[in-house]
């Protein structure tokens, strides 16, 4: 059995200034995505001009900051909200949706692909395998944070989170890290290694996601104020994963089905 290392939440302290290792997570996951996009953009025949990406990143952040948090509140906190109109404007107290954040993404890629003149699933495609390692930065930081813990097990790294009692639970966080994080972006970095017809990398990474995020929360705790959300065992980030199972491989489908009513080889 293993015990949380109980991490400071603070990484930098500068007298008054404080930087926490949630936040520091972000910058790592936002610096990857630009340091990948760079080189996605140096590739032969990606149409693509390394300045762009810095500009590009600046719309995803909106996105993924404000998507993150409004969908927070509206799948997570509404009773909250409710309560308390204020709430969301509280960043520093944490609670950040990934679901949120892709549909933040979502309008930010189409403000972006409207703006540069490239269309939506262009810009789609080029971001799809740079979003992964934030992911995997963003789950160790539940990590360090010793939140979003997973169930009791019995397995012999199961983990005790002391705010969570004294039964050894799954270390979820670092199970999504591994696939979310790491599996998700080798899987899309080989795959768009190579020219693939428009919209099959977007697909791809809502199938996989999906399955991956779907898949760990069996091992996740539901959140408490929420429980199970249906059929009695079923999870709201599962529920909220469903949708993008069902749209990934739709979109595979209409890439290939297209590319081969075209001729395309």
């Amino acid at each position: 059995m293993l015990r949380h290392p109980a991490f400071d939440p603070v990484a930098i302290e500068i007298g008054p200034l404080e930087v926490r290792w949630y936040g520091l997570m972000y910058v790592l996951g936002f610096l990857s995505a630009w340091w990948l996009g760079r080189r996605r953009a140096a590739r032969a025949g990606s149409g693509w001009e390394a300045a762009e990406v810095g500009d590009l990143l600046v719309y995803v952040a909106f996105g993924v900051i404000l998507g993150g948090r409004l969908g927070y509140v509206l799948f997570y906190g509404l009773q909250a909200f409710l309560a308390d109109p204020l709430m969301p404007l509280r960043i520093w107290e944490g609670g950040m949706s990934f679901h949120g954040g892709l549909l933040g993404v979502i309008v930010a890629l189409w403000l972006y692909g409207r703006r540069s003149g490239r269309g939506f699933w262009a810009v789609a495609d080029f971001c799809a395998p740079l979003v992964p390692p934030g992911l995997f930065f963003g789950r160790l930081g539940n990590f360090i944070n010793g939140e979003l813990w997973g169930r009791p097990t019995a397995l012999p790294w199961g983990m005790v989170f002391p705010p969570a009692g004294p039964e050894p639970r799954h270390p979820s966080q670092l199970y999504e890290a591994a696939l979310e994080g790491l599996a998700l972006f080798a899987a899309l970095w080989w795959f768009t290694a190579r020219p693939r017809p428009r919209m099959a990398a977007s697909g791809l990474f809502l199938l996989l996601y999906g399955l991956f995020r779907f898949l760990v929360e069996f091992a996740r705790e539901p959140d408490r104020h929420l429980g199970f959300v249906a059929f009695g065992w079923m999870t709201m980030g599962q529920l909220l994963s469903l949708p993008m199972v069902a749209a990934g491989a739709g979109l595979l489908w209409c890439a290939y089905a297209r590319r081969g009513a075209a001729g395309e080889r």
